[in-house]
């Protein structure tokens, strides 16, 4: 299992999510650094967990304001492979985005207009090209009359079916709030029924425990924020996860 810190950016700080309320989120406090620059926060995970690829969520960008380019080129600088969610609409921001060098471009079913989108990012750049399935308490984000139903089961298969081989699965309601990501059984059935998709999970991971059930259901990567500023996830734990290497690699 490979473990995707996460770094939610707003205003050029690191900030910390409350169940995808997204006015109520103030720059985090960390038991790992008092900074709030993303710089030193990533810092932070790669010092204290030696992780190296990160989650990044522009919630500017995907409120509707450009990409923080500078910050994912200065992250880029110093080494770390990104994963990042900037709000992507239309397919010319994924051309950007790529442009920029980013390694895993996401694009969010909250805000992108479409499979269409989705399926002509997947012909274009293949395995960079990750999926986001965002859901608030179990619903689908974003305006699902796109999509040939508006369920979450249905929206996932139809992203399957444009060449996504990278999807997450992230109930907001759950982000910050200790509560396990409440999609278990969802990612349970996905990697079952699709195991040539590889499935991602996040929102809410606790402890070790989360980790290890989700690992058994066949996530094959986790994002996590929480749990590692607040310390209920140390080094150990992700080791015992995924051994000694935990560049994310």
């Amino acid at each position: 299992m490979r473990i995707l810190p996460v770094l939610d950016v707003m205003g050029g700080q690191v900030v910390r999510g409350v169940g995808g309320r997204r006015q109520e989120y103030r720059p985090i406090v960390s038991g790992l650094t008092a900074s709030c620059r993303p710089v030193d926060v990533a810092a932070a995970f790669r010092r204290e967990f030696g992780l190296t690829e990160l989650y990044l969520a522009d919630l500017d960008a995907i409120a509707g304001a450009p990409p923080a380019f500078l910050t994912y080129a200065e992250l880029r600088a110093l080494g770390f492979r990104l994963w990042v969610d900037a709000g992507v609409r239309e397919l010319a921001q994924v051309t950007a985005l790529a442009r920029a060098g980013v390694e895993r471009i996401v694009l969010g079913l909250e805000t992108l207009t479409g499979p269409a989108v989705l399926a002509e990012a997947c012909r274009q750049f293949g395995e960079r090209v990750v999926f986001s399935l965002d859901l608030q308490a179990g619903v689908p984000l974003g305006n699902t009359s796109y999509w040939d139903a508006p369920d979450a089961w249905s929206i996932a298969l139809q992203a399957i079916a444009t060449g996504v081989r990278r999807l997450i699965v992230l109930d907001l309601a759950r982000v910050g709030m200790k509560d396990g990501t409440g999609t278990e059984a969802f990612t349970t059935r996905l990697a079952k029924e699709y195991p040539e998709v590889e499935i991602k999970a996040g929102g809410g991971v606790r402890d070790r425990a989360d980790l290890q059930r989700l690992q058994e259901g066949g996530v094959s990567a986790v994002l996590i924020a929480s749990a590692l500023h607040d310390g209920r996830l140390r080094r150990e734990d992700l080791e015992t996860l995924r051994g000694p290497n935990l560049t994310g690699r």
